[in-house]
């Protein structure tokens, strides 16, 4: 019994094969061993071991998917047809290849004892177990199917381990829980192993309660939970992973690149300049102008900005009143629906109930596609069963301390799952990531109404796609972006974050990744995300709002010399204790100042979209608007449009290949 209480399974997976060789002695020809794939911490070690089930398969009653079938996909059996893939092809790949589980097995009968015996003998045959720590590398091949090689440090092979029905991609994630695997330098399809020491691992268990992956695979593979976790439980690791070992000196500032690109897939930095860059010398931005903030608007001023049939007017002004204060929350309701889209300002309050109408009909027939899968079509149907599995995980935790999702058995938790499994039906593609359900939450709890919350939050995601995509192109983007602006901003505070290896500002991920949901009390979210839905006063503010923050801190961090591990400490550590109407104070202090500067860098101007050429018109619709104090939206000029489309902001512009204008060199 003591035994048993020691041990945890960290993993299992049933329908991994073995493929004896025909000419091995006392081998079935044609046999398949069918067996459990498991990952358990015994007594403290962590132990890969695998067990042959009670039935063996014979490939000849394999049913698979064929060039006839009506499946996206075709299963080419001919390994020398595929070329081997990078780990993110094979994983990509293997994900299409679960959804369609198009393959089935019979059992092989025994006919008598003797049988039954000598397939006993074959199962202790091919049972084997080993230590992570004794692991020395992974080798992931292709053959129709994905099939795996363990090489131990003493050399040791085992068989290889097949997954006809999909699966490696989950047992190397749960493998990175306790080793680092990286891709070799000479073969891509090998992954060699490193484990940490035991305190190391100490320090994941407690970065969170339920998933404790290695950080630098977790950024890669799960950036939300590992950014809203507990950064500073592991910043020795972080700080090892990008400086090195202590007795390694400081690692160049080529080779950090190298590590964060790995970290955010897609991020490049550029360590040379290169053919188009701007080579600006320090700036002079002049006094930053002290702006001041006004009440929320009131329902009645709302009301006033309505004409006979329910057209919004004015609205240029009434987007700079909502910038200035805010809404009160009795005017949020409708309010949002204008400013994420989902209403148009110019329609009547007849045509948003025709559009309400429809639109009603359209989120339950999405609905009703998820909720009329039956559970057997649901065990073929793996990307379906993750994103359910995922969504009533992250349900069960969002903002549980709100009254709105408190409780067992809320209704507001069943809404949440809802709206968030029928937007998987609405973008199958994207379906659900970690995060999400934080930019659901202050949406539902506005609307309180199923189908007005999905609408905005599928306006609300339309920005925010990019930060949630596989390869993360937003959030390269962006601290991109934000790097380039604090370095116009403050050079000498962005030298000091680059000495202590902290220029790539990676501190503020979280921040980018959902908008400030996890800094900031659930009042001031909802302050925050409507001023900048409003797309005043520039292109991308909540790079600004970064700004801010981290001017109002940057003292405090210089004057107490902070490392890297202080650093991100104490960025970890402002959450909830952030003043939102100081912050946007001076944002929009900070974009003042910029704007009045006479010579802006171009690339500066493509951030923020600032039309550098002459005054910006309003444009917004209406008429009789007042002029803002930091303007209006400025049109873009036509040449623009494919630099400002690497904007994460809020103008519904998805990224290019291409970044260049959105790069700078400075010389200080």
């Amino acid at each position: 019994m003591a035994a048993e209480s020691v041990l945890k399974v960290i993993f299992e997976h049933e329908g991994v094969f073995i493929h004896p060789s025909s000419d091995e002695d006392g081998v079935e020809q044609d046999l398949l061993i069918s067996g459990s794939l498991r990952i358990v911490d015994k007594d403290a070690e962590i132990i890969v071991e695998y067990r042959p089930l009670e039935d063996t398969v014979d490939p000849s009653n394999m049913l698979c998917a064929g060039k006839d079938s009506s499946s996206v996909m075709e299963w080419d059996q001919c390994s020398g047809v595929r070329s081997h893939q990078l780990l993110e092809s094979q994983q990509s790949y293997e994900t299409e290849w679960d959804m369609i589980n198009a393959v089935s097995f019979k059992k092989k009968s025994c006919t008598n004892g003797e049988g039954s015996l000598n397939h006993s003998h074959e199962r202790s045959r091919w049972a084997f177990s080993f230590s992570v720590g004794d692991l020395r590398s992974v080798t992931v091949k292709e053959e129709g199917w994905t099939f795996l090689l363990f090489r131990l440090k003493e050399s040791t092979s085992l068989p290889a381990l097949h997954f006809h029905q999909g699966g490696s991609s989950e047992f190397l994630d749960s493998l990175r829980r306790f080793a680092l695997l990286s891709e070799a330098p000479d073969d891509e399809t090998c992954l060699l192993v490193s484990t940490p020491n035991k305190a190391l691992s100490q320090s994941f268990e407690n970065l969170l309660d339920d998933n404790n992956f290695g950080l630098v695979h977790k950024f890669r593979k799960d950036p939300y939970v590992t950014t809203l976790g507990g950064f500073s439980k592991v910043t020795n690791y972080i700080f090892d992973a990008f400086r090195g070992t202590e007795e390694q000196h400081q690692r160049p500032p080529e080779e950090v690149a190298d590590l964060l690109g790995e970290v955010i897939p897609g991020l490049e930095i550029n360590q040379q300049e290169e053919p188009g860059f701007e080579v600006i010398t320090r700036i002079d931005l002049g006094t930053r102008p002290q702006v001041t903030r006004r009440e929320p608007l009131s329902a009645e001023d709302w009301t006033k900005h309505q004409d006979p049939e329910g057209r919004m007017i004015n609205i240029t002004h009434l987007k700079h009143v909502i910038f200035k204060g805010g809404l009160c929350h009795a005017v949020r309701k409708e309010a949002w629906k204008f400013l994420l889209g989902y209403f148009p300002w110019d329609s009547t309050l007849e045509e948003r109930k025709a559009l309400h109408r429809a639109k009603t009909d359209e989120y339950f027939r999405m609905k009703l596609q998820w909720k009329s899968v039956s559970e057997e079509q649901e065990r073929r149907n793996s990307r379906l069963r993750d994103y359910r599995s995922l969504i009533e995980k992250d349900v069960n935790r969002t903002d549980r301390t709100n009254r709105f999702y408190e409780g067992i058995d809320n209704p507001g938790l069943v809404l949440l799952h809802d709206i968030l499994m029928t937007y998987c039906m609405y973008d199958f593609d994207l379906g659900y990531v970690q995060g999400m359900s934080d930019l659901l939450s202050p949406i539902l709890y506005v609307m309180e109404n199923e189908v007005d919350a999905f609408w905005c939050f599928v306006s609300f995601m339309d920005q925010m796609h990019h930060n949630f995509e596989e390869q993360m192109q937003g959030m390269k983007t962006q601290l991109i972006q934000l790097s380039t602006l604090l370095r116009l901003l403050d050079l000498s505070f962005w030298n000091y974050l680059e000495s202590q290896d902290s220029g790539y500002l990676y501190f503020c991920f979280r921040w980018l990744l959902i908008r400030f949901k996890r800094e900031l009390s659930f009042q001031d979210v909802l302050r925050l995300w409507e001023v900048m839905w409003t797309g005043l006063p520039c292109q991308n503010f909540h790079l600004l709002v970064c700004c801010a923050i981290l001017d109002s801190e940057k003292q405090k961090i210089m004057e107490e010399n902070y490392g890297f591990n202080e650093i991100l400490k104490h960025i970890n550590e402002l959450s909830m204790k952030l003043d939102i109407e100081e912050i946007l104070q001076k944002a929009e202090g900070i974009c003042l100042q910029i704007q009045s500067c006479k010579d802006l860098p171009h690339s500066i101007s493509v951030i923020l979209g600032l039309d550098t050429e002459g005054s910006g018109s309003g444009s917004g619709s209406g008429s009789g608007s007042e002029p803002t104090q930091c303007g209006s939206p400025p049109a873009l000029r036509p040449t623009q449009r494919a630099d400002t489309s690497c904007s994460n902001g809020h103008g519904h512009l998805r990224e290019t290949s291409s970044h260049n204008s959105c790069k700078v060199a400075f010389i200080s």
